[in-house]
């Protein structure tokens, strides 16, 4: 979980005006990405928020730790319905794509959501966006976000690249651990400290980063 703003995303930086035209391109088909399952770890699937995810989207609302590190405000099927729609408008709009997180088990005939992954603040020629993430409480410690972080990593540089994404910047406040050892995980670089900016974050921020050069050095690595 990496903070609280809206969607339950990311540490906000006080950020200037950026009024250039946003990005088009992914949502002329619905993105759905795979995550392979691994000796310890069952298959992930991304996908875009539906209305179908609501009721278990407010049942993962109830955990504490959730609802500390993101304020969606999410109480019950209302709420969840408001949520799930602006997930949908920032699909719509081209700046913001909401993944539900969803873990397949071997025969099993629905997949359980497990968390979220953002892609945020995208605009077409800006160098810069953001990414957030949260994991609902039963599925922690398996590595769901590390593994649905890294997809939405390498498909945002993929499908963005005509746009001028050169890196993702992820923000957390600095008592969230866990959101840090992902950073890490993800091979995120701890870049700044950013100041605390009460009420809404009273502690000091992380901001860690991660450039397109990083991410096509590392696949030369795999396939050299």
């Amino acid at each position: 979980m990496t903070g609280r703003s809206q969607g339950g995303m990311g540490r906000m930086r006080p950020t200037s005006g950026e009024n250039a035209a946003t990005c088009h391109r992914p949502t002329s088909a619905p993105v759905v990405l795979q995550v392979a399952a691994s000796p310890v770890s069952p298959a992930l699937v991304l996908r875009p928020w539906r209305m179908e995810d609501v009721a278990a989207l407010v049942e993962v609302s109830r955990d504490r730790a959730l609802r500390r590190w993101a304020s969606s405000g999410v109480e019950n099927d209302s709420d969840g319905t408001r949520w799930v729609q602006a997930q949908q408008q920032g699909w719509a709009a081209g700046d913001r794509f909401g993944f539900a997180v969803l873990e397949t088990q071997p025969g099993s005939v629905r997949a359980q959501l497990v968390g979220n992954v953002v892609l945020k603040k995208v605009t077409s020629g800006k160098p810069a966006a953001e990414v957030g993430y949260w994991t609902a409480a039963h599925a922690r410690g398996r590595g769901v976000a590390a593994r649905a972080l890294e997809a939405l990593t390498n498909w945002a540089f993929d499908a963005f690249e005509a746009d001028g994404l050169e890196r993702l910047e992820l923000l957390h406040q600095v008592d969230n651990l866990a959101s840090c050892r992902v950073a890490q995980k993800s091979r995120y670089d701890f870049d700044t400290l950013l100041p605390a900016a009460p009420p809404s974050f009273p502690l000091d921020g992380h901001l860690h980063i991660r450039a397109r050069e990083r991410l096509e050095s590392s696949r030369l690595m795999r396939t050299g």
